[in-house]
């Protein structure tokens, strides 16, 4: 008997479902899902930032050498650049989370590779097209491989779970009778392709993108065979923000126009050997889990300010780039970037020294940890005045806090403050009275504040406390 193409039997209809709700049980669940949080482009500009949720993996969003990369994470930075907002990344624990932060408000935008669905659409609107995809079966190589679709009857599959991997694995089960054992297991894409690689389970399906990455570093893998062909797919944003739609449509049509999108696709996913080496180093969050060569001084330091050592790099990473021959144009050097005037004060004799370096920039946020101590009570509060005073100097930062409490403003509170530093480039502002150190520009040192701490978060995110 002849066999039959399996393309045949993929029907068009795929999707997944989330759980069902009991009316009896839970009105709210079904309220909740009817009335999705009221936000759309006008309010998200006028809050400063969009939140999107993104997989955590070696192609989407993951630290090297402590900078965030990946291939969604810098399509979302240019689209947050475009649309005149900075970018807050939510890392998803699961389909089923992810819209549910999407109808809640706490996200923007669900920028994960989805199939779009009539069953999906229920709970959200899709974006135009942002790439092809397809399903491949991930395998060891070996004498005796799958070569075709009907030739995984019997087989037992992990994939991920509440994907729909599910939904396409039984379309073949059901269409060839296959009487494949699918099985769903909570770890992530790349936590099942190692287990191939090791031997631990025999196949699973992944994207084709995430697979040609992983091929390229895990030589033993076979990713040739095709379990769906080629799908368009989609962002999801919330049913009621058309704004938002249309002006992601109009990016996604821009970037494929221009070019930027397959630029980006070509260095994430074609050019194997740069994959390779993000993917292996001892400092991408995807393999290595270090931030820099210089973790372990910097988790000493942290010790002694009481800080996450995860923020303290955070603040070496904007200052350095964890480079300690970096020179800035006003004359600052070493890893924390002291001023010759700074490292004399706290005993600094050799800034190209780490170890010399570092000590010296804790001693000097010891100080303006001091400095801040009985104004600003809240430990949260409080790192963002030091952080602030640590790139302008507390003299200003100082200045914007009278002018807060002089305008019946709370001055404990950073966001009030930061106000008035940003004001400090104006006349009306710096020729006040109270401010004893003049002009600044104030804009600079908010965003720096701002800087390190979305660092932070993708920081604590993606690497060990």
């Amino acid at each position: 008997m002849k066999k039959k193409p399996w393309h045949i039997f993929v029907l068009g209809i795929l999707f997944f479902s989330l759980p069902s709700c009991d009316q009896s049980s839970d009105q709210k669940e079904i309220n909740f899902w009817e009335n999705p949080a009221e936000i759309d482009l006008d309010a998200i500009k006028e809050r400063g930032f969009i939140r999107v949720v993104v997989d955590n993996s070696s192609t989407s969003y993951y630290i090297y050498r402590g900078r965030a990369m990946g291939y969604e994470f810098e399509l979302l930075r240019n689209l947050a650049t475009r649309l005149g907002v900075s970018l807050r990344i939510i890392v998803s624990n699961g389909i089923e989370e992810s819209f549910r932060f999407l109808n809640e408000g706490k996200a923007d935008i669900i920028a994960i590779n989805f199939e779009v669905s009539e069953d999906r659409k229920k709970y959200a609107e899709f974006t135009s097209s942002i790439t092809d995809i397809s399903t491949v079966l991930v395998q060891q190589k070996q004498n005796e491989m799958i070569q075709s679709v009907e030739s995984l009857a019997h087989k037992p599959i992990h994939i991920k779970k509440a994907t729909i991997y599910k939904d396409k694995l039984k379309v073949l089960n059901d269409s060839l009778d296959l009487q494949m054992e699918v099985l769903e297991v909570d770890e992530n894409l790349e936590s099942l392709i190692l287990k191939v690689v090791n031997g631990d389970i025999a196949y699973t399906v992944v994207d084709n993108d995430i697979a040609q990455v992983n091929a390229t570093y895990y030589d033993n893998i076979d990713i040739s065979l095709a379990i769906s062909p080629p799908t368009r797919v989609g962002w999801a944003v919330r049913k009621n923000a058309p704004l938002l739609l249309s002006k992601v449509d109009e990016w996604i049509e821009r970037i494929h126009r221009t070019g930027y999108s397959a630029i980006l696709y070509d260095k994430y996913f074609i050019n194997k050997k740069n994959s390779y080496f993000r993917n292996n180093s001892a400092f991408s969050s995807v393999s290595g889990g270090r931030i820099s060569a210089f973790d372990d001084i910097i988790k000493e330091g942290a010790d002694q300010l009481g800080w996450d050592w995860r923020l303290l790099a955070s603040l070496v990473y904007k200052e350095s780039r964890f480079d300690t021959s970096a020179i800035s144009y006003a004359g600052a050097v070493g890893l924390l970037q002291l001023m010759p005037v700074t490292l004399s004060r706290f005993g600094v004799k050799d800034p190209n020294n780490p170890i010399e370096s570092l000590r010296g920039g804790v001693n000097y946020l010891k100080y303006l940890d001091r400095f801040w101590m009985e104004r600003i009570p809240d430990n949260t509060e409080r790192i963002k005045f030091i952080l602030a005073s640590y790139n302008v100097g507390h003299g200003h930062v100082q200045d914007s806090w009278r002018l807060s409490i002089k305008y019946g403003k709370d001055s404990r509170m950073w966001d009030n403050v930061a106000f008035y530093l940003e004001q400090k480039s104006k006349p009306e502002v710096y020729r006040d009275p109270l401010v004893k150190s003049g002009y600044a520009k104030g804009h600079l040192a908010v965003q720096y504040v701002i800087d390190i701490l979305i660092l932070y978060e993708s920081y604590k995110v993606l690497v060990d406390p």
